[in-house]
């Protein structure tokens, strides 16, 4: 049998809720004591209900948080390149095989997105290149 890991993260959409499994009782039943709840964007660890956690459950907690945090901008990361992917094919669609109803209907509406898309991309890059620009001048004094 398989040696279930010491602490369970049941993740929701801003952080997890932190159980500690139990298989050593009476039964032999997998029991699950919830230690903490964790807020993934501010880092926040709360203590279930008067529970103090030890040094070692808030390290656990604390490596969870960084590899949980790494993967969600590797998702973000992917999403963002899927959807490249999904306005090429959207543009092959427009060129190849819309009808003129079919463009009429999401015409508008990816005009206006790709529009604030833009100007939000554009903007951006603007920044990162004065940015540098700035660190590049300071360096030459």
């Amino acid at each position: 049998m398989t040696e279930l890991p010491e602490f369970y993260f049941r993740t929701r959409e801003n952080g997890a809720f932190v159980f500690r499994i139990d298989t050593e009782n009476r039964m032999r039943r997998i029991e699950m004591d919830q230690i903490a709840v964790v807020n993934i964007r501010n880092g926040e660890i709360k203590p279930h209900g008067s529970r103090e956690l030890s040094p070692e459950e808030i390290e656990v907690i604390t490596d969870w948080i960084v590899k949980r945090r790494r993967v969600l901008a590797e998702r973000d990361i992917d999403d963002i390149l899927r959807s490249v992917d999904h306005l090429n094919l959207t543009t092959q669609w427009a060129q190849s095989r819309a009808t003129d109803e079919q463009l009429e209907a999401v015409s508008d509406s990816l005009l206006l997105a790709m529009h604030d898309l833009r100007s939000v991309l554009t903007r951006k890059k603007a920044e990162r290149l004065m940015a540098a620009q700035d660190k590049t001048d300071t360096n030459d004094d």
